[in-house]
């Protein structure tokens, strides 16, 4: 397969979602930092106005602009892309971060409920991918990130929408690969492990789960997600200057991934035996780590 020269980020425009909190504002520090242009997208206006107006303070050279838009609307979808593709007909590097998650077993959860988890961490970064292919592929040497998650590498129970959506953007992701490298664009796909987000205090939860099991759930992931966002963001950007294929981020994610690749049919037990552990401790799985 062709080698692509390390990707350059000064002097070019970077496209993220999801840029408002966790890896995704630490993301768009990194990336103002090395000389990037930024197009920041996020459903939350209050979190993603004061994260550029800190870049533009620490970076009056750099371009900036916002787009508040709810990805899991495909209308919004293509509306930031139209815009992107107006503003910028040339861009560098695409990062596909937003996402959110929902808990509870596959009966507890309602298919509108599951519909919205896949639209927004699959189809959107489908479609945003699929119609900036002509602004990634203006110039050579672009870049895509998709990022997934360590349930993009397992599948534990009481997960299934998040890990349909997330196992479906690591097949797009190591298929585009393939098929990019003749363009000159690069592909990442990044499975971050418990990374402290926001993600467990905005996950859905499923309409069927009994009302006791949330808030217990809740505290639990959230103390589980320890590793820091803004290391996350630099082992990716690092990454994506190598064009790296695929990112591990965080042991919570090495292991589980090493214990599949040994163990591709039983490790699934395994992890079913600990969940079902962490249940038997009243603490059952209702949200996930990011």
């Amino acid at each position: 397969m062709t080698r692509l020269p390390e990707y350059r980020f000064a002097g070019r425009t970077a496209v993220l979602t999801g840029a408002a909190s966790g890896i995704g504002e630490q993301l768009a520090y990194g990336l103002a930092h090395r000389g990037s242009d930024l197009v920041l997208a996020d459903v939350d206006e209050s979190r993603l106005t004061p994260v550029a107006d800190r870049i533009r303070t620490a970076h009056p050279a750099i371009s900036v602009q916002t787009v508040v838009a709810d990805l899991a609307d495909r209308a919004a979808v293509e509306a930031l892309a139209t815009r992107v593709l107006t503003d910028h007909p040339a861009i560098g590097l695409l990062v596909n971060n937003a996402g959110i998650a929902l808990g509870g077993r596959f009966d507890q959860v309602t298919t509108d409920q599951f519909e919205q988890v896949m639209n927004v961490n699959f189809r959107a970064p489908m479609l945003l991918t699929h119609a900036l292919l002509p602004a990634l592929t203006a110039t050579p040497g672009g870049h895509l990130v998709n990022v997934s998650s360590l349930f993009g590498l397992i599948a534990p129970p009481g997960q299934s929408a998040y890990c349909a959506s997330k196992f479906a953007l690591r097949g797009l992701s190591e298929s585009l690969r393939g098929e990019l490298i003749d363009n000159g664009v690069g592909v990442t796909t990044v499975h971050p492990g418990g990374i402290k987000t926001r993600i467990a205090e905005s996950a859905l939860v499923g309409s069927h789960v009994p009302q006791d099991e949330i808030e217990p759930h809740r505290k639990l992931f959230a103390a589980l997600l320890s590793y820091p966002p803004e290391k996350a963001a630099e082992q990716i950007l690092r990454a994506v200057a190598k064009r790296k294929a695929r990112l591990l981020v965080a042991s919570s994610a090495k292991a589980p991934d090493l214990l599949a690749r040994l163990l591709p049919v039983g490790h699934a037990r395994i992890v079913r035996a600990a969940t079902v552990a962490a249940s038997s401790r009243g603490a059952r799985p209702a949200v996930i780590k990011r």
